[in-house]
C-alpha cells in the first residue's frame, strides 16, 4: 500500500493522527488502548471528534491538558516514552521522531542535544500526538509514502525564545530537502511535530504518479481557521501497483584529477555507504589541459542532499560540485533469502524475474558452476516468492 499526504492547510501531529483515523476508523480503539498505557496524568484526555468546517468533513484529534508554560528537557520526554508500557515497535518509532526534534533544536540553538529543553512540543499533548502517529504508521504498514508541496507559511510566531520567523528555525531545519511553496496565507502551517513526522517518513515529492487504485481517504483538521482553504491534511491510500514507479532524485556530479586511484576507490565505497546515496559510479574523462581525470556521479535522495555534499567534500579532493534533479522509474522489487542464497525478485508487468546476489555464487567454482548456482538460487527465490 502507498499513502499520499496532501497538505491542504499544513501538517501537524494532531492533523496527521486525525486524518489517519478518519481513513482507518477501525484503529481508534486499539490506539486509545495503547495511549492508556502511555502513563500520561489522569487530567490529560484524548478525543476523536467529527468536524465540519463548512466545506469539508473529517476528524479532529483533540488532546486536553491543563496548560501552563511547559519547559520539558528532551531527556525527560525520552524517559517518559521509554518507561511506558507501549509495545517496543511503537516506543522506538516515537523515540525516533522525538530524536529528530531534539537534534534539530540542538543544531539551531548551538547546544548539545542533552541540553535541549522543549517548550511547546514537550507538553503531554505533543507526546500523545507523536505516539499516536507512531502507532498509526506502524499498524497501517504502508510500503511507501509521498507528499505534495508543503505550504511554507509566513510572518512571526511567539515562542519561549521570543518572536521567531515562520517556519520556526527547528522546523525549517527538519524540512531541508522538501518542496515548499508560499500560498500567501500567513501563520504557522507546518508545526515542529508535523515536520518531524515528515522527516521520519521521508516521503517522496515526485511528479505525476502512475495509475493506481484509490482505497481510502481521510481528512484531519487543525485548530486554526484559514482564509479561503480548509485547514486540513488529507491522506490518500492507494493499492501498491506493479508498474514502474517514478521518484525525484538529485544527480550530483564532480570531477577529480589530483586524487590517487587507490584513495578514490576507498572514497567511492564510503560514499556508496552514505545514507541517502542510491547509486554511485565513476568514469575516466579528459579534463582541462589534457589531464586524465575521473568523473564521479551520485544519485541521492533530495532530502539528504546537503549531508551527501558534505561527505563528498570530506572524502574526495574536489573543491566544487554541481547537482540537478531528475525523475527515475523503478520497478517494485524485494529481497528473498532461500537456503541456496539470496536474490532480488522484480515485478515486470505481470511477470517476475530474479537476480542472484553475486557474493553468494562467487565461490561456486568456474563459470559453468557459477551459472548453475545462479539458476538454482533464482529459481528457488521465484518459487519462495510465489509461495509467500
Amino acid at each position: 500500500m502507498h499513502i499520499h499526504l496532501d497538505p491542504l492547510g499544513g501538517v501537524a501531529g494532531d492533523m496527521f493522527a486525525a486524518a489517519m483515523l478518519d481513513a482507518w476508523p477501525e484503529h481508534r480503539a486499539p490506539l486509545f488502548d495503547a495511549l492508556a498505557v502511555l502513563g500520561a496524568p489522569s487530567n490529560v484526555t484524548v478525543e476523536l471528534l467529527d468536524h465540519n468546517d463548512g466545506t469539508l468533513t473529517g476528524r479532529r484529534f483533540h488532546v486536553t491538558e491543563p496548560h501552563g508554560h511547559h519547559h520539558t528537557p528532551y531527556a525527560e520526554v525520552r524517559s517518559r516514552i521509554a518507561g511506558s508500557r507501549l509495545s517496543a515497535a511503537i516506543r522506538d518509532r516515537a523515540l525516533a521522531i522525538f530524536a529528530l526534534l531534539g537534534e534539530a533544536e540542538a543544531e539551531v540553538h548551538g547546544i548539545p542535544v542533552e541540553e535541549v529543553s522543549f517548550h511547546e512540543v514537550g507538553a503531554w499533548d505533543s507526546i500523545v500526538d507523536v505516539v499516536s502517529a507512531a502507532f498509526l504508521i506502524d499498524v497501517v504498514g504502508a510500503g511507501s509514502w509521498s507528499a505534495g508541496p508543503l505550504p511554507m507559511g509566513a510572518g512571526r510566531g511567539a515562542t519561549a525564545h521570543g518572536d521567531l520567523p515562520v517556519p520556526a528555525p527547528a522546523t525549517a531545519h527538519l524540512l531541508r530537502g522538501f518542496l515548499l511553496f508560499d500560498d500567501g496565507r500567513p501563520g504557522e502551517r507546518i508545526t515542529p511535530t508535523g515536520a518531524a513526522i515528515l522527516r521520519h517518513l521521508a516521503p517522496s515529492q515526485r511528479g505525476p504518479t502512475p495509475p493506481r487504485c484509490l482505497l481510502r481517504t481521510g481528512f484531519g483538521f487543525g485548530t486554526r481557521r484559514l482564509q479561503g482553504i480548509s485547514n486540513a491534511l488529507r491522506v490518500m491510500a492507494f493499492e501498491a501497483g506493479a508498474t514502474a514507479d517514478t521518484e525525484t532524485v538529485a544527480v550530483l556530479a564532480f570531477e577529480v584529477d589530483d586524487q590517487t586511484a587507490e584513495d578514490l576507490a576507498v572514497a567511492m565505497e564510503r560514499l556508496r555507504a552514505t545514507d541517502g546515496v542510491l547509486d554511485a559510479w565513476q568514469a575516466p574523462v579528459t579534463g582541462k589541459k589534457g589531464r586524465l581525470a575521473t568523473a564521479v556521479r551520485l544519485l541521492v535522495r533530495p532530502d539528504q542532499l546537503n549531508d551527501v555534499i558534505d561527505r563528498c567534500f570530506a572524502e574526495t579532493t574536489t573543491i566544487g560540485l554541481r547537482w540537478n534533479t531528475a525523475e527515475r522509474a523503478v520497478l517494485p522489487r524485494r529481497g528473498v533469502s532461500v537456503a541456496e542464497g539470496r536474490a532480488k525478485v522484480v515485478d515486470r508487468h505481470g511477470r517476475k524475474s530474479a537476480k542472484a546476489e553475486i557474493d553468494d555464487i562467487a565461490e561456486a567454482g568456474d563459470h559453468i558452476d557459477r551459472e548453475t548456482r545462479r539458476r538454482t538460487v533464482e529459481d528457488a527465490a521465484l518459487k519462495r516468492d510465489d509461495e509467500d
